[in-house]
């Protein structure tokens, strides 16, 4: 594939599934404990705003998520993987769509990932860290993990939009600032440990905001590993781990995104002294942490002050998850062919 700088986390809401008309205005919507949830604004549906976004920014291509399609029925998921493969026609080279389906939705929702691979082309399927009550290394996912597998496709864990246990994140908007980036970090923790990649160890699984910024807590992580040292050992529930080491996994199934940080380099620069540049890929955020052109302009440049490393995100690691030409590439290539 050639180098291009695709953004692996940008969002969508189609049209349809915004029940008014934001206009100018953001639109706040709560969860039922009260705590800021989801910000709705026209900017959502507006791509030919996010396409000038990328021209000034020199994105090639982004990779289109919509939050309303994450772990949802299978009408909306069926209709956002619908308005995703339409952007991929509308803009061509542009946009490259991500499969929604709910990954406990049985033998409907499989076959509509399959659909999603086989005659939309599409190569990753996103899923939020947590979910109806439910966490990540649930023994109920495992029929999912293997329809990923089985597809080929990537899963993107996005933090959740609204948290299982969301009490102490009762104020300051902490459910969305920290409670959501909390949530990747364990959802992390839960698939290595649970061993869906030693079950799956083809799995690659890419990780939101550099999995909720965990490169400051691997130390501790890595320590409390070491199920001996603490006591857990025999312990059924605390003294599960994976066959390997917590390394092992992180170099060769996880990837990890720089969105979730509204640009902020520091956040990048921190994460490198843990995880190597070879495994994270681009993102923004964009238009929810980021809405205006000029800032995704100047992380794209901040991230090339960082040299090699800056290149290697921006660019370099595109293929840990698109094994295969976007859509519209691919197209090209085939009528050549003919």
């Amino acid at each position: 594939m050639p180098a291009m700088i695709v953004d692996f986390q940008h969002h969508f809401t189609p049209r349809e599934l915004i029940k008014e008309d934001p206009g100018d205005r953001l639109v706040l919507h709560y969860d039922a404990l009260g705590a800021p949830s989801y910000t709705v604004h026209s900017l959502l549906y507006d791509l030919d705003e996010h396409v000038r976004m990328m021209d000034l920014a020199g994105i090639d291509a982004a990779w289109l998520t919509s939050a309303a399609g994450m772990c949802a029925d299978l009408a909306t998921s069926r209709l956002v993987n619908d308005k995703a493969s339409q952007a991929e026609r509308d803009y061509p080279g542009r946009f490259i769509g991500a499969a929604h389906a709910h990954p406990l939705g049985g033998a409907a929702a499989f076959k509509e990932l399959a659909r999603c691979r086989h005659e939309l082309g599409f190569q990753g399927v996103v899923i939020t860290s947590e979910f109806d009550g439910k966490f990540i290394d649930d023994p109920a996912l495992e029929l999912f993990w293997n329809e990923a597998a089985k597809l080929d496709m990537f899963v993107f864990v996005h933090p959740a939009l609204k948290l299982n246990h969301a009490q102490q994140f009762d104020s300051y908007d902490t459910a969305r600032a920290v409670g959501r980036e909390f949530s990747l970090i364990m959802a992390a923790i839960r698939l290595v440990n649970s061993g869906v990649f030693d079950r799956h160890p083809k799995l690659t699984v890419h990780m939101a905001h550099l999995a909720g910024g965990i490169a400051s807590m691997l130390a501790r992580i890595r320590c409390f590993q070491d199920k001996e040292f603490w006591g857990t050992a025999d312990n059924q529930r605390h003294g599960r781990k994976a066959q390997k080491d917590l390394d092992h996994y992180i170099r060769h199934n996880l990837v990890f995104d720089t969105a979730g940080f509204a640009g902020g380099i520091g956040a990048i620069k921190a994460g490198l002294c843990e995880i190597p540049a070879s495994r994270i890929v681009f993102a923004t955020d964009y238009p929810q942490e980021i809405r205006k052109r000029e800032p995704v302009r100047d992380f794209v440049n901040e991230l090339r002050r960082l040299g090699a490393d800056g290149e290697r995100i921006l660019s370099g690691n595109v293929g840990l998850l698109l094994k295969e030409p976007p859509a519209t590439e691919r197209t090209k290539l085939e009528e050549r062919m003919l």
